[in-house]
This record gives C-alpha cells, structure tokens and sequence, in this order.
C-alpha cells in the first residue's frame, strides 16, 4: 500500500459505520424505487436487480466492519492504476512524505529527518523510513489524519523502529495527539492522549512505554516491558479492546497482556486493608522452634580456650605486687561449639496472618478509561543522544487480524534478509576499521623514521584524500553483490 492512506469521503471502506450504513440504505432505497417504477417491463429483471443491490449491500456492510485511520509505509507510487500513477508523478515527489508530514518550528535547532532503508535492509525501496540524522537532538515530526474514536471500537497502535546505530539513550515511541494540536508548534509539553514504543536510557534501562491520558493526567505502566536493543528492525503494536483489555506485542509475538486498571493507576485500588483489623497477639507466625525438651549435654564443652592445668604460679610471684595470678589459656581440646537445641515443627503454627481487605469507598469503576474522541495525529516527539533510527510501517486501525497480516507482509517478509545484510555490513565495516588501523599504524611508523620530517607533508595529503568516496565505493559493491547473493 503506497504512501499514507487516511479515511475520506470518497472511500467507504475507511468510512464511519453509521455512514457506510446510511450510505447503503440511500443507495437501496433509490435504486428499488427505480426498480418498482420498471416492474412492468418484467418480474425476472426487476428480481435479478433486487438480488444485485442486496448482494452489493451485503459487501459494503462487511467492508464497513474494518477502519484503517492512518497507514503510512513511504512507498508512493506502487500502486499501478492509472489514477495512483498519475497521484505519483503530480503530487509526490521524491520528497513527497514532505507534503503529509509536518516539521515543528516550536525550536529552531530541532533534528532533521530523512527518508532512507539506512545500511542495510531487506528491500532499499520498500524498506525506506524517516531516520533521525543529528546527534544530541531533540525531533518533532507528525502526519494529521481524518480524527476518530475509539470509544466501543479496539484500536491497534503499530510500527516498525531500526536502531540501526546502536542507540545508547533516546526513544523510539510514538505519541497520538487530539485533533486541537498545532502541529507547527507540536513540542514534549503537547498534550496527547497515548504514547508507545520503546525508550532506552543506558544499559539494563530498555522498556516499552505505555502511557494514557486520563483526567488531566498522565499514567505510565506499572508492569515493566522489556524492550529489543539490537539493530535489527522490530515491530511494535498495542491493542486496547472495548473491554478495557490491552495487549503488546513485538515482532507480532504476545509480550504481555492485561486489564488496564490492573496495570495502570488510574483508579483507587479496588481492595484496601481493614484499618480495624488487627493480628491477634497470640498469633504464631513461626514455622518452626527450638525443641523444648531438648536438653545439653552434661559433658558438652562450650569454652574454646581454658586455663592451661599444668601452669605452675612462679616462686616469685608478689600478690601484693603483681596481682592475682591466673593461668595461662590453652586451646580447649574438648571444645564442641556453643550448643543450641535443635528445631523441630512447630505444632502450633497458623500460617502467616494475612491483612483482610474490604472494598474500598473510594473506588468507582470509570467506563471512560482510554477513551478518546477525536484522535487525528501522529507524532515523533523525541530526544536522541546518538541519531540512526528509522521509523516506517505506521498503522492505526480497530482490526487486529489486518494489523498482523499487515505486520507480516511488510516487516516480516523482509526481516530475515535484513538480518543477513546487517551481519554481511558489519563484516565490511571490521574489516574496514582493520584496514584503516593498519594504515594509521603504517603512518605513524613512517614519521618515526622520518627523522627530518621530509616524507611528512606528503603522508598528511594522502590521509586526507582517502576515505569518503573510497568507503562509499567499497560499501555499494558490497550491497550489489550482496544482491546478487555472491556474499
């Protein structure tokens, strides 16, 4: 599917229900009136008409079931009717992505984006994303769509993010925004209403994000999510249902799932203690005690040294002078430890006392959770330290089976070959940095014999001269040969 797709009046299968429904029965109503008017001309035509128009019915009404609010790829011009290749060649332009997606202007040094499939790929068309290009940036990027809601509908939040650079701290989330934003002056203190995706800080700090607007509040995920920090491309999707379940996946694999006020602190806990109760004092927590019967042994030794038996008080020792004498110690041959008795069961054991818990007063069930009225933007608001990742394959939808299959046939169709061209570029990439260490080596060596500095001007232009087009040259031979499956 080439380009954004966004729900318009023109097409029904993006359409409100309600519409697609009234649209069905104007369509009916006038075309068997017309039909009743012909009814003379023959029962059999007016019939077969009938049959069609109940038949074309039947289809729309399926096709309303599903809504595809926004679907982003970059892939303008894939589409081979005429009137998608005449779309291509007027209205995009190698930069087309440029006409859907607006630059904030909030700050003037915010980081540039760039549509590329990056190092390596699966596909270098089909496989072009938005990438951040500046280091120590903060982006703000957002494509506006027909708004909606998603109160009784599921609504399926999905994309694909490539840190091809080995991202060390920034995101990689998405956030929706309400209908009322600026999106030239889209900034992080925007209100919105969902963010997603994944946010790495450091190591062991990889977590997925999931934080919902609610009641002028902000509530992040208390269950931690663990994030993928490879290079490779992942898949990203949250589901929130009708029935205040949620579910992520990643690489369209089930991470974690729930009920949202389980997960989120939205609301008062359910259940509090009983500040009346109290653990009785006779209460015995102890799993097991010392043997009450247990008795020490009358010849059990628990001194470890004693006055040595053998020492001899000195002749000339003055008590007057130099005090009580007292044996020196010796090791106690019979020393045994200090006895302790030993543990048996305890027969009076009742288990660990457990606080009972009532219903909380201040609780109340809120059926407004995560819903939203008027959804219309996506956005990348975001802080990268080190730039390189690429954003492709957004979708929204309430259909979950589509955003699977959809998953599978972009992501997933490309994902083992873009595997294997990131380990062959990597390859490319030590030996290139092998290569160049070896060289600088070399240099280094030369103006150590160099001793009056002769060969010096002549080494430095050569180091200069060398490695962009050289590195670029190696670097494109490799991917055509890796094209043609010789790597």
């Amino acid at each position: 599917m080439g380009g954004s797709q966004v729900r318009g009046a023109g097409d029904l299968s993006s359409c409100p229900r309600a519409n697609i429904e009234a649209a069905c029965t104007c369509s009916i109503t006038e075309r068997l009136a017309r039909a009743h008017q012909d009814w003379g001309l023959g029962k059999m035509k007016g019939l077969q008409l009938l049959l069609k128009l109940l038949l074309v019915a039947s289809i729309l009404g399926t096709q309303g079931q599903r809504q595809v609010y926004f679907r982003e790829e970059f892939e303008d011009g894939e589409n081979t009717s005429y009137f998608y290749m005449l779309r291509f060649l007027f209205l995009y332009s190698i930069d087309g992505w440029k006409k859907r997606w607006v630059e904030s202007n909030h700050q003037p040094d915010y980081g540039k984006f760039r549509l590329t499939a990056g190092k390596f790929y699966g596909d270098k068309e089909k496989d072009k994303g938005l990438q951040t290009s500046e280091d120590a940036k903060f982006y703000a990027l957002s494509a506006r769509f027909t708004p909606f809601s998603n109160v009784n509908e599921t609504l399926v939040v999905q994309f694909s993010v490539k840190h091809e650079q080995g991202i060390d701290c920034g995101g990689g989330y998405v956030k929706l925004f309400p209908d009322s934003l600026n999106q030239e002056d889209m900034h992080s203190e925007s209100n919105y209403y969902i963010m997603f995706g994944p946010d790495i800080c450091g190591f062991g700090n990889n977590e997925v994000k999931v934080i919902f607007y609610h009641q002028e509040k902000y509530y992040a995920n208390n269950r931690t999510i663990k994030c993928r920090i490879n290079k490779d491309t992942h898949l990203y999707t949250l589901i929130l249902r009708p029935n205040a379940t949620y579910e992520v996946k990643i690489d369209n694999e089930h991470v974690i799932s729930g009920e949202l006020e389980d997960d989120w602190d939205f609301l008062p806990p359910r259940k509090i203690k009983d500040p009346y109760a109290r653990k009785p004092r006779k209460w015995d927590e102890r799993a097991q005690i010392e043997d009450p019967e247990d008795k020490k042994p009358e010849d059990w030794e628990e001194f470890e040294f004693i006055p040595d038996p053998e020492a001899k008080k000195p002749d000339d020792w003055n008590e007057a002078m130099d005090g009580d004498w007292e044996a020196p110690l010796i090791q106690n041959v019979k020393y045994k430890g200090q006895w302790k008795p030993r543990i048996i069961d305890n027969p009076n054991y009742q288990g660990e006392w457990i606080h009972p818990e009532i219903d909380n007063p201040q609780y109340k069930p809120d059926p407004t959770i995560c819903h939203y009225y008027n959804i219309s933007v996506l956005g990348l608001d975001l802080w990268q330290v080190k730039s390189g990742s690429i954003f492709d394959n957004f979708l929204l939808t309430n259909d979950e089976e589509f955003a699977e299959e959809v998953g599978n046939n972009t992501w997933g169709l490309r994902k083992d070959r873009e595997k294997k061209w990131r380990e062959v570029y990597e390859e490319i990439e030590k030996k290139r940095k092998a290569e160049e260490a070896k060289k600088k080596r070399e240099r280094e060596k030369e103006r150590e014999e160099d001793i009056w500095g002769l060969d010096r001007e002549d080494s430095e232009e050569d180091f200069e001269e060398e490695p962009g087009n050289v590195r670029q040259m190696q670097e494109d031979g490799a991917e055509r040969a890796f094209q043609r499956g010789e790597l």
